[in-house]
């Protein structure tokens, strides 16, 4: 993981953890702090149980009273996090928050059906083109009309038969085009 982002535990009031991952969220946008804390998640897990002879599916949280964050922990971030309703603290130290292990990580993330690798970002706007590198569309000049950052698609016209068509690509797949 680059840039000093590691995954962090903060401990909150119990039956507080989506609140909490809520408020993160709100307040990493509305500060523009998405550079230092990246992803928030309350891992959870399905549990079938019966009631009055039915089975059902609930979600379980797998660790309750916690929440992770992928962050870079400085002054702000800290304060920032610490400062959310509902949280109690990191897990670590008072004052230095202790990250998971790669190895915790990547099993957590796992069993949530996260990757492990942060998406790659890329600098890129609506309107913008971009040249395809890889795939069906390789060396297409394609218009830039939607981003979708939780994937880490997008989707652009590319000019095919003297017709515009949509495609979607991954950000793997592309690279800015120089004008």
């Amino acid at each position: 993981m680059e840039n000093g982002m590691k995954w962090y535990v903060i401990h909150t009031y119990s039956g507080y953890e989506n609140k909490v991952m809520a408020t993160l969220e709100r307040k990493v946008k509305s500060m523009g702090l998405e550079n230092v804390i990246n992803r928030i998640l309350v891992p959870m897990e399905d549990e079938v149980d019966m009631k009055d002879g039915k089975k059902r599916t609930v979600k379980r949280k797998i660790f309750p009273g916690y929440v992770l964050v992928e962050m870079e922990v400085n002054d702000r971030s800290w304060y920032v996090v610490r400062n959310t309703p509902g949280v109690t603290g990191f897990v670590g130290s008072a004052t230095k928050p202790t990250p998971l292990t790669e190895e915790e990580v990547k099993s957590i993330l796992k069993s949530q059906g996260v990757d492990a690798e942060p998406k790659i970002q890329i600098a890129v706007d609506i309107g913008e083109q971009v040249r395809i590198t890889s795939g069906p569309f390789e060396n297409f000049i394609a218009t830039i009309t939607e981003i979708n950052k939780e994937k880490g698609t997008l989707k652009g016209l590319i000019d095919m038969f003297g017709r515009e068509t949509s495609v979607e690509v991954d950000y793997s797949q592309i690279e800015k085009s120089l004008e």
